[in-house]
């Protein structure tokens, strides 16, 4: 995608999911690599190492299905369509990419009803092992009536919900568009076995044949 032909918005969304992709890699690999040197090295362990990883490595892969979309990394099966001339490809891309909104939309709206007690009612449950940061504890003043978290509230974690499904959500419109005004053909825009074929000499427009008849 030509960052160029952005919008000032649509650039900062993409440096923020960008970045933050790689702190939570970064991070979940840093965590782990100490709770390994503490166990076998020290005999010792790190108590809130095993629980923030897999929550790291599920705003990871949340995050990750988002920025898939964003530079065609996901598995699409466009046989059928090809079958089609252009402008019925063109129509069967959009209710594709429609019936994709509709289901991240659907999603969207599930994760924040889920999420949205945890800053409410039940803003006082807390996960089970990650202390609460010092710096944080502005929150209990907010949320939890001044009592101050020993652990770090659930509803930090679990905004990965609503903001992946947001960010899913606003890539489809993203591909959406771009299929509308002509600037994709299809919602997937790359074809991995495709390229591999004819890296090889056997694709079309290749010199496979050639490649052969020398052999």
């Amino acid at each position: 995608m030509n960052r160029a032909k952005q919008s000032a918005f649509a650039r900062v969304v993409d440096q923020f999911e960008e970045t933050l992709i790689a702190f939570l890699l970064g991070a979940m690999t840093l965590i782990t690599f100490a709770n390994v040197i503490a166990r076998y090295v020290f005999n010792s362990n790190i108590l809130w190492a095993v629980e923030s990883t897999v929550y790291l490595f599920a705003w990871l892969v949340l995050l990750g299905v988002a920025y898939g979309i964003k530079h065609n990394f996901h598995i699409g099966v466009d046989v059928v369509v090809k079958m089609f001339p252009r402008r019925v490809q063109k129509i069967l891309t959009l209710v594709a990419a429609g019936a994709c909104i509709l289901f991240a939309l659907l999603l969207l709206k599930g994760s924040w009803d889920y999420w949205a007690p945890f800053i409410g009612n039940r803003a006082f449950l807390e996960v089970e092992d990650i202390p609460m940061p010092g710096f944080l504890q502005f929150i209990a003043d907010i949320l939890n009536d001044g009592e101050r978290y020993e652990k770090m509230p659930r509803f930090i974690p679990y905004f990965v919900l609503p903001l992946s499904m947001a960010l899913i959500t606003w890539r489809f419109i993203q591909a959406a568009w771009r299929v509308w005004n002509g600037q994709d053909d299809l919602l997937i825009a790359s074809h991995e076995a495709e390229e591999m074929m004819e890296e090889a000499g056997y694709g079309p427009g290749s010199n496979g044949d050639d490649a052969e008849a020398k052999q």
